[in-house]
This record gives structure tokens, C-alpha cells and sequence, in this order.
């Protein structure tokens, strides 16, 4: 076994860099290179002791042995400390949340966003051209929009079609994005939307709701179709939209682990280099046995065995650990469109009809009638607990055959409110686990930049 095996990863990539080699891979793929560069070097020293003639044939004396460029015992040393230090910040940096430190995060998080506003400044620059033709290309399209003309009522259904995808593509987006920290929206709102489609298509018979208000508010059409025409699928064409647009915002969501490994992977100097490799080497090397380590690794291996269709099985079926999926496929550079092809195909077309046929399938009248009486069969609590959800039924029931521009009822229920309370505190903590991650990562941004001031002390430090 060689020295190497005894460092740890964050030594041994230092000493890759100091040797102008790349840094980034597993750890023994660190070690098999920094191994293969002593070799080089050993030959290099061989070749240099060897006798050298001059030009006229006479033998000159051996060449000075050129010093072997093993890592020092002080070098080493001044790595280990470098290497404790960076572990002690990173603990230090998961304690810069708003309810710990309220100040010192609210000033790095603004900071942290002066830094992206400065750096999307110098790209709008450096892009100036784009940026121009884009802007009067836009300028030509809002002219077209608003002008007057017999395309107008075209474009009014265009307007009310686009803004109604970008919401659930938005909303879709926010579910995946941020590493873990998204916000669940499917529970919180495309959940609820194709509850209510389910209700009203059952109570109604029909799902030709008009629009307005539909789909804001849901109406029963006066003219009700026959029940035989209502399925299943009925249901689902209705809420084929917006389940598409979201499962595609979900796609979109799962980019950013992809385009971060794979920077980390093509890039030595990544500021997110040493967090990826540290996980897939953690999860290669890890001991523990349990149920989430053994799903990290299944998808992990499934991932890089199998390629399209691994990443297609991965994302057609909920999984909240698919992060990781994308975090590979960056690493082992698979091809965006081979990622994000299987990625929106699995979570907008294949995962979406799964969800809604659950859903649907869970909402149908006469099983949540069903559940509302069982609810009542509970011994002491029964009656209690199923008074609400009879109560929201009926005013259901009453607003959907009410005529449009009818008075509504100003007294929301008690189920009413708190689904509205669940939303606004999902929504908050949301917003306050995207001032806490930003907010650490200017601190981490600090970190690196003093880090790395300290490394080039120590190379200066030893030439001297």
C-alpha cells in the first residue's frame, strides 16, 4: 500500500494541483494518477543522470540529478492543517441560518446577491449583442401583441394558454430546484387542482366547465353531458396541461446538480468540485447499511451501468432522491440531451400519468364519500373529524351549481383555512431556506478565497 491510501482526499487533491494536474475524480483515481506522475518523474530523474556527448562526440560529465518532487513532510503537514481548517468552516457555515445568527445571515446574503447581480451585469455585457437582438425582437413582438387587428382573439387564447403553462412550469421548477430545498408543489397545489377537477367532473357529470372561470373557479355547464361519456380518462385529458407543463418544470429543476458535477468534473478550479466528488467517494466508500444509502447507491450504479434507460426507470417513478441521478450524469459526462431527454420524458409524460391516475382515481365520488362515512365509524373522535370534511362537501357541491356572477360565500372552512395556512408556511420556509443557502454560500465563497490565499503562502513559502 502506498502513502497515498493513509491522506485524505482533500491532501491528495492539493497535491495534484501543486503538480499542474487535473484534481477532480474518486480517490483512487487520485491516487492511480498522482502514482503514474512519481513514475513519469523517476524516468525523468534516470534520463538526466545518463552521460551526454557534446556535439563533437566526446562525453560530457553526468547531468545533476534533478530532485524527485515528492511532497515534503512539511508540505504535507501545512496540507493536513489546510484540509482540518476546511472541514471546520464547513461546519461552521451550516450554523449561518436566520433563527441562529439573524444578522450575520441577512448581511451574507446580501452580499451574496450584490456578487450575482454583479457577475449577471458583466455577462449582459460581455453578451451585448445578444442581449440587443433579443431586446428588439421583443420590442417587434410586443408591437404585434397589442396592435389592433382580426388576429387579436388568436392571440388572446395564445396569452391565456402561455401564461397558464409558464404558472405550472414555474411551479414545477420550484419543486426540484435547490438540492432538497424545493418547495413540494405538487401536495401544495397541482395535487389540489386535479382533486377538484375529480369532484367537480363527478358532481357535474361533465368536464366542459366554462371558461372564465374556469380555470380559476370550476362552474357546472348548464347543459350537463351524459354520464356514459364521463371516464377516467375524460378526467385526465382535462388536466393533461398543466400535469405536462409542471412535470416539465420538474425537469428543468433537475439541471442544475447536472450542469454543477459536470463543471466539477471539466473544470479542476470549480468552486463546487470538492462537495460532489466528497459525495459520490462517501457513498462509494460508505458502510452504513441503511434504506437511504442503499437507494443512493442502487440509483448511483443504475445510473452509470445503464445510461438513458437507467436515468428514464429513475425518473418515472417519485423519487426524491433523484438529485443524485443528475449529480452522476454531470460527473460521468453524459450528454445533456440524453439526461434531460430520459428526465422529461419519465417526469412529465410517464410519472405525471401515474400521479393523475392516483389521484383521480383517489378523489372519485364515491370513494370520498366512502372515506367521509368511515371517518365517522371512529370511536369518540369519528363524528368530530368527519363534520368538516361533510361540511366542505356540501358547500362544494352548492358553489359548483351556483349561476356565474352569483354571491359567494364569505366564510371560508375550517378545512379551507388550514389549507391555506399549510401553504403560507411551506411557502415561508421555503423562502427562508433560500436566504439561509445563499447567504452560506458567500460564506463558503470567503472561505475558498482565504483557503486558497493559504495554500499560496505555503508554495511560495517552500520554493523560498
Amino acid at each position: 500500500m502506498s502513502g497515498y491510501e493513509k491522506m485524505t482526499v482533500d491532501v491528495l487533491r492539493q497535491e495534484l494541483r501543486r503538480r499542474n494536474l487535473p484534481s477532480s475524480g474518486r480517490k483512487p483515481e487520485i491516487i492511480s494518477r498522482l502514482l503514474q506522475s512519481d513514475d513519469l518523474e523517476h524516468v525523468d530523474q534516470v534520463v538526466d543522470e545518463l552521460p551526454r556527448g557534446d556535439k563533437d562526440g566526446h562525453d560530457a560529465q553526468p547531468a545533476r540529478a534533478v530532485t524527485q518532487r515528492q511532497p515534503s513532510p512539511f508540505r504535507l503537514l501545512s496540507q493536513a492543517r489546510v484540509a482540518k481548517e476546511h472541514t471546520r468552516m464547513k461546519e461552521m457555515r451550516n450554523h449561518i441560518v436566520l433563527w441562529r445568527k439573524p444578522l450575520v445571515t441577512l448581511y451574507n446574503f446580501s452580499l451574496e446577491m450584490g456578487v450575482q447581480l454583479h457577475i449577471s451585469y458583466h455577462k449582459l455585457v460581455d453578451n451585448r449583442k445578444t442581449v440587443a437582438v433579443s431586446c428588439l425582437a421583443l420590442w417587434w413582438l410586443f408591437l404585434i401583441w397589442y396592435m389592433e387587428g382580426p388576429h387579436q382573439p388568436w392571440i388572446e387564447s395564445l396569452e391565456r394558454t402561455t401564461l397558464w403553462s409558464c404558472y405550472w412550469i414555474g411551479l414545477g421548477i420550484l419543486s426540484s430546484v435547490g438540492l432538497g430545498t424545493g418547495l413540494h408543489t405538487f401536495l401544495l397545489y397541482l395535487g389540489p387542482h386535479i382533486a377538484a377537477v375529480t369532484l367537480a367532473a363527478w358532481e357535474c357529470m361533465s368536464v366542459d366547465f366554462p371558461s372564465p372561470p374556469y380555470p380559476e373557479e370550476i362552474l357546472c355547464p348548464s347543459d350537463s353531458s351524459s354520464q356514459e361519456s364521463l371516464s377516467i380518462l375524460t378526467i385526465m385529458s382535462k388536466v393533461r396541461l398543466e400535469a405536462f407543463m409542471w412535470g416539465a418544470g420538474t425537469a428543468i429543476g433537475e439541471l442544475p446538480p447536472y450542469f454543477m458535477a459536470k463543471a466539477a468534473r471539466l473544470s479542476g478550479s470549480s468552486i463546487e468540485e470538492e462537495e460532489v466528488e466528497e459525495e459520490l467517494e462517501a457513498l462509494e466508500s460508505a458502510e452504513d447499511s441503511g434504506v437511504i444509502t442503499r437507494m443512493k447507491r442502487a440509483i448511483h450504479h443504475l445510473v452509470q451501468r445503464v445510461g438513458f434507460f437507467g436515468i428514464l426507470l429513475c425518473a418515472s417513478i417519485p423519487n426524491p432522491l433523484f438529485d443524485l441521478a443528475g449529480m452522476t450524469c454531470g460527473h460521468f459526462l453524459v450528454p445533456f440531451w440524453t439526461f434531460f431527454g430520459a428526465t422529461l420524458i419519465g417526469k412529465a409524460i410517464i410519472k405525471m400519468h401515474i400521479q393523475k391516475m392516483f389521484v383521480i382515481v383517489l378523489f372519485t365520488k364515491k370513494y370520498v364519500e366512502g372515506l367521509v362515512d368511515i371517518m365517522g365509524l371512529v370511536p369518540v373522535v369519528g363524528p368530530g373529524l368527519q363534520a368538516p370534511f361533510k361540511e366542505y362537501l356540501q358547500k362544494q357541491r352548492k358553489k359548483l351549481h351556483q349561476k356565474p356572477g352569483a354571491a359567494k360565500s364569505s366564510s371560508p372552512s375550517w378545512l379551507s383555512r388550514f389549507y391555506q395556512g399549510l401553504v403560507i408556511f411551506m411557502v415561508g420556509y421555503f423562502i427562508l431556506s433560500i436566504i439561509n443557502s445563499t447567504a452560506q454560500q458567500y460564506a463558503k465563497r470567503q472561505d475558498d478565497a482565504w483557503l486558497q490565499s493559504q495554500m499560496a503562502k505555503e508554495d511560495d513559502r517552500e520554493e523560498t
